[in-house]
Formats: C-alpha cells, structure tokens, sequence
C-alpha cells in the first residue's frame, strides 16, 4: 500500500519540553524508571453523546519508526542545551515500552483512559504528542463524520475537504478519519490510493466556463464519460440553463449509446428550492433514476434543514466543514501521567485542579463496557489494574457524580476495551483493514449504543463508573494532597 511521503523522518514532531525533561531525566539517570500515562479527553465535540477513535494506525506506524537521524541530533546539539551524552544516547534510541489502547473504530466517552502508554521515563516522555496529535485530529474527524452521515439518514456523504483542510496531511488522514465515521467516498486521489477508499469526481465549473457554451461542454463531458456522467448545471442558471442542457444531452448524446444520464451536481444557490424544481423537470423528462448531488459549505445541521424542507437531494458532498470540523475544530484529548514504578510497583499518581473536571484518576487501570441482557451499553467501568471484576454475583461500583448511591450490576457482561499495541516495544497489535474499522463504528451504533446517546441536542450522558477500590485510590490521594 503507497505510504504518503515514504521517506520522511517524522520522529521530531514533538514539543520542545518533551526533550528538554528527557535530558534531564537522562542527566538525572532516570532512563529505566517506568511510570503510565492516559490519553483521555474531556469533552465530545459539539456537546455530542460520544466520539469515535481513530488515528491509531497512524501511531503504531510513527513508534515503530521513531528514531533520531545524524541531521535530527546536529539539530538538537545547536540549541546548546543537551549534554553529548544525551544526544548520543538519542543516536541508538528506539521505543522500549508497552502501549494498550481501544480497538480504532471504537466508541468512546470523555473521561477514560482510551490509550496508556507503560514505558521507562524518557520513552514514555517522547511519544507524547505524535499520540495526541493523531488522535485528537482523526478522532475529531471520524465523529464529525458520523453526525453528517447520521443527518444524511441513508443518502450518500462524499468528502470534498481536501482544499479546505489545514495541510496536506490534514487532507488525506482526514479523508480516512471521515471514511471510518461513514462517508462512501472521497474526492481526494492519495487517500484512495494509499486506504482502498472509494473515490468520486466529476467537474468543476472551469470545465463549463472553458467552452463556447453549457450544452457542448456537457456533451463533451458526456462522451468522455457516458457510463458515468454527473452534470455540474448552476454555472450560469440552473433551471433555465443547467437542466435543460442536461436533459437535452440525456437525450442526444447518452440515449442514443443506449446510455443514461447518472447525475446532476448543484454547488451554490437554494438548494431546496432547486433540488425540488429539477427534480420535477428530470422527472418530466423520463429521468427518474438520474440522481441530484449537492454541495456547498455543508454540514449535520444544513444537512437535517435541507432534509426537514423535502429537497429532493440523493447525496451530499461536505468539504470544508468536515476536513476542519468547523463547528467544534479541537478534540481536546490530554496525556497525563498516572503512575510512577517503585521496586516493582506502580504508585498512583493525581493532578489535582481547581477546576474538577481536570481533575485526573489515578494509577493504572482497566476500562470494561458493561452491557445489559439485550446488548446495550449501559456503563463503561474502571477498576485498578490489578482488580478481576466478578459476574457470578451483584457486582457493586460508585458513580463518581454520586458516590453515596449504593449501585450494583446484575446480570451483566462486560468486554475489556483497551487491547496492547507493543509489548516491550515490539508491536502486537494487527491493525484491521479500513472496512473492517468502519463496519465495526456502524455495528457498535446499531445493536450496542443507545439511541439516547446518539440524538444531537441533549443526548444521554453515558455513565463513567468506578469499582470501589478504584474510588477509594482516588480518594485516598485527594485527602492526601490536602496535607502537603
């Protein structure tokens, strides 16, 4: 599969101070130390039930490359601030650590540990914002995604973002992001390539300007592409003009290949109103199975508007305001640490805050989903790493927003969701085909996610439980903070 830009080191994309405390820690002969950080966020985008996590390939390829070349340590030797010992160090350095995470693809909810890194120190250190980055910008992506197809109810998404996105990397990741939270298609070519995304495209308004008149550039267009022409019709009018010169190449240049006219594509205007009205006129003309395609700064609401007006609209190309997730453009996910290894066992570690949602849960854990007896995710539930959450019997937990209700599951089951990744730097973890990520996101919303959680204003909040003794750590480290 083409990679894009094969031959890049990208290791240095880190923040400053991740080299900076490494060099210290080096300097402080803290190399084999190991301690856990979690990835979690705290917020879903556009005040949303849930967000979907991606991005995960993306790291396993950058800690299977991470590495310092000559031209990468001459670089770090002229700010004059690491010891050549340091640097040299860098010269044979490679990921030594563990890292489990959720399955790409996953369901997730603010709060809990979806990725954890387990690694000596300087590792652990290093890695810190190529996770982030990945996954704040694909999960962000892949979410935004899947309000936009849920809006659509069943007609088609494209992605038309890519001049819009922020890089070239934020265009082709972000196709793949949009891919797995359900569009069909992308209108970029490198992601098709590089994903086995289906790609779609037909004109621009250039190609229309480009010729003496509408009807020839429509039948030129068509006689290249008869087993595939989609008609761009509001370059000048489109229901005086841009209609009618397609049905009339329908008719003259497609029927008589024994060919049909596939599509009209509408880009600007009252897309309602025109949709309506066109509609009416293909259908006048025997073209009932010509689709109308539209686009122009879309997103999940104009989406539902257009849909709540009855335009009659088969699919929908999104640009800008999916590749930039406009509406809410930051994911927000934070990398903190959660516990220091001494003689042999992981200390919990709490950032303390005076805000309480930044407040962090401590040590190293486990996140199961608990499932009721039809399938339905009703908790996600965290336990300290070393805890086996019992099915046989009522199993009792807290909910931290409540902790003096007395809660038990009953006749439950649960899955563990995060899964290892690399295991003392080696990877084990086989990434799935781009398919299989996108068909599990839809299988999870179908038979496991409430409906509840997935309505755009005021959705279910999902519960973020605790096992009793992951409640008490946590208590326990905020009463002891208090008297340092």
């Amino acid at each position: 599969m083409k990679k894009q830009f094969e031959k890049r080191n990208i290791s240095m994309v880190m923040d400053f101070y991740e080299m900076t405390m490494s060099n210290g820690y080096f300097n402080n002969h803290n190399t084999d130390e190991r301690v856990a950080f979690d990835v979690f966020y705290r917020k879903n985008p556009d005040d949303g039930g849930f967000a979907i996590m991606a991005g995960l390939e993306q790291i396993i390829e950058y800690i299977e490359n991470l590495h310092f070349d000559d031209e990468d340590i001459e670089y770090l030797k002229k700010q004059n601030l690491f010891s050549d010992e340091f640097l040299n160090y860098l010269r044979e350095f490679h990921f030594r650590g563990d890292i489990y995470a959720f399955k790409e693809g996953t369901i997730i909810y603010p709060n809990e540990p979806i990725l954890t890194v387990v690694a000596p120190l300087i590792d652990a250190q290093l890695v810190e914002t190529a996770i982030l980055l990945e996954l704040n910008h694909q999960s962000l992506i892949a979410t935004k995604a899947n309000r936009i197809v849920k809006a659509a109810k069943g007609r088609g998404v494209s992605d038309f973002g890519a001049r819009r996105a922020h890089n070239v990397d934020a265009a082709v990741y972000g196709a793949r992001a949009s891919y797995i939270g359900g569009v069909s298609s992308t209108a970029t070519i490198l992601s098709g390539q590089m994903f086995n995304i289906p790609v779609s495209g037909t004109m621009a308004h250039s190609w229309v300007m480009f010729y003496e008149s509408e009807y020839d550039a429509f039948k030129r267009y068509a006689l290249n592409y008869p087993d595939n022409t989609v008609l761009l019709v509001d370059t000048y009018d489109v229901l005086n003009s841009g209609v009618p010169n397609a049905i009339k190449v329908a008719k003259e240049v497609l029927a008589p290949m024994n060919k049909r006219l596939k599509g009209i594509r509408l880009d600007s205007g009252d897309l309602a109103y025109l949709s309506k009205e066109a509609r009416k006129m293909l259908d006048a003309n025997g073209l009932e199975d010509c689709k109308i395609i539209v686009s122009n700064s879309l997103d999940e609401f104009t989406i539902a508007s257009l849909i709540d007006q009855g335009a009659k609209i088969d699919s929908f190309g999104v640009g800008e305001r999916l590749i930039t997730s406009r509406s809410e453009p930051v994911f927000g996910a934070v990398y903190k640490l959660v516990a220091v290894e001494q003689n042999g066992t992981f200390v919990p570690r709490i950032k303390i805050s005076e805000n309480v949602e930044k407040i962090t849960n401590p040590g190293l854990k486990k996140v199961y989903r608990v499932f009721n007896k039809n399938g339905y995710a009703i908790a996600d539930l965290l336990t300290l790493w070393d805890e086996e959450v019992d099915l046989k019997k009522p199993y009792r937990y807290v909910d931290p927003k409540k902790p003096w209700k007395k809660d038990c599951f009953e006749d439950f089951s649960i899955r563990l969701l995060q899964v290892p990744l690399f295991v003392k730097g080696e990877c084990v973890y086989h990434s799935p085909a781009l398919n299989e990520i996108r068909d599990y996101v839809r299988q999870q919303l179908d038979h496991e996610i409430w409906p509840e959680e997935q309505r755009f204003e005021n959705p279910h909040i999902h519960y973020l439980d605790m096992s009793e003794k992951m409640y008490k750590t946590k208590m326990e480290l905020l009463n002891q903070s208090l008297k340092k």
